[in-house]
């Protein structure tokens, strides 16, 4: 998939995780929602996009989630 489409969606998934007040039950909540409904190539592929790319075009709480939940989202 692009990869800038996969930072899209992951953008839109912590606007709505965004509302929490909590920061880090919101990075977690995001964490959570790519490691359930996202294929394992999918978050494989979003790991690269922040190693190669810094995250470039991330908001900084999907970028956090994805930071702070690697070893959870990175396929077995």
């Amino acid at each position: 998939m692009e990869p800038m489409k996969l930072v899209k969606m992951a953008n839109e998934i912590a606007a709505f995780f965004a509302a929490e007040p909590d920061p880090k039950v919101a990075a977690d909540g995001v964490a959570s929602h790519l490691k359930r409904f996202w294929d394992p190539r999918m978050r494989a592929q979003l790991l690269v996009w922040v190693d190669e790319h810094a995250g470039a075009g991330l908001v900084p709480l999907a970028l956090e989630a994805v930071r702070s939940k690697r070893a959870d989202l990175a396929p077995r």
